[in-house]
């Protein structure tokens, strides 16, 4: 019987990577945006580890020019204004790297 309850136990330990990696591939968005992908419900609030010139970079990278006055937000955001097709736009980029504008 104990050697039952070991096995059990073993079998749900050794199974427990593979459920892991089928929850990342189910098609939600990763940890980190990549250029190809958004975070629907961006911008998201969290504890941000770009510098404000790698979020520069990282908002200009992405079709934008002239970003400017760059703040870290209350929520871990990083919020300015750039320009985008000849218009002035408010900008954000948050901890997963998710670039919004409105």
């Amino acid at each position: 019987m104990k050697m039952l309850i070991l096995a059990t136990a073993l079998f749900a330990v050794a199974t427990l990577p593979a459920a892991a990696q089928s929850a990342n591939e189910s098609g939600e968005t990763p940890a980190i945006a990549t250029p190809d992908s958004t975070n629907p419900t961006a911008p998201i609030a969290g504890e941000n580890s770009f510098t404000e010139d790698q979020a520069k970079k990282r908002i200009t990278d992405a079709g934008y020019a002239e970003v400017s006055t760059l703040v870290l937000d209350g929520k871990g955001v990083w919020r300015g204004t750039a320009m985008k097709g000849g218009q002035s736009v408010k900008v954000g980029l948050d901890y997963q790297g998710n670039i919004v504008s409105d």
